[in-house]
């Protein structure tokens, strides 16, 4: 028993000393701990607040674009990119406002919408809405203009959808060399995929991809009967 009762003091007193050394850090590491999981539910509340409110605008957007009020267009729209940029409804809102302005005859607005998309969307959203810059600046005959928007690389999915719209820009300048290697160039990126697969290779097998993959095929061989008539 006596043994006994000197192995616990031994313990208690190795406790008292470690406590002594390292209590007051334990003690921050739990309050960091704590506070930390406190921090990070709160954080996830106020996604949630953030994301509701974002809903909640884009739901104002798309009733104002069926009834083609531009004026209220804008504001939300505005609201969606300045006040919660990085959620998905600002892309999507910005999209939106630029496919009912254009179609309202607000060309320079629908560009603002497309561009911020262009600058600030994610990878998908973002192709998109450089595609339809790129054809917006192509019905103006900015074509130098065109052929910027689409001369960054391009996001993931969508290379030989810039390629081919990077030819028909080519074909309303009358390049008719620079559209030719432009559309095979988006006929390599719709080839059936390999082992490898990737966004362009997944995009190349969708029915969508394989559309394309005809149109491109016909604007090419069109080239070549332009050419022939042209000897």
């Amino acid at each position: 028993m006596a043994v006994y009762d000197l192995e616990e003091q031994e313990q208690i007193a190795a406790l008292r000393s470690w406590w002594k050394q390292y209590g007051g850090w334990a003690i921050g590491v739990l309050l960091i701990v704590a506070f930390a999981s406190l921090g990070w539910y709160g954080w996830q509340s106020y996604l949630k607040s953030q994301n509701a409110e974002a809903s909640r605008i884009y739901l104002v957007l798309q009733q104002a674009s069926a009834q083609q009020d531009t004026s209220r267009i804008k504001q939300a729209a505005g609201e969606l990119v300045n006040q919660y940029p990085s959620s998905q409804y600002a892309s999507l809102g910005a999209l939106l406002a630029a496919t009912t302005l254009e179609a309202a005859g607000d060309a320079k607005s629908a560009e603002a919408q497309l561009n911020w998309v262009a600058d600030n969307g994610k990878d998908a959203v973002r192709g998109v809405a450089r595609l339809r810059l790129a054809g917006m600046q192509m019905d103006d005959k900015n074509f130098d203009g065109a052929l910027k928007t689409l001369s960054d690389t391009p996001p993931p999915g969508f290379t030989a959808r810039f390629d081919a719209a990077k030819g028909d820009v080519y074909v309303a300048q009358g390049k008719l060399t620079e559209a030719r290697a432009s559309y095979d160039a988006a006929l390599k990126n719709l080839e059936p995929a390999g082992k490898d697969v990737t966004p362009n290779s997944e995009f190349a097998g969708s029915e969508p991809g394989q559309l394309l993959r005809r149109l491109v095929i016909e604007k090419r061989d069109a080239l070549t009967t332009v050419a022939a008539a042209g000897k």
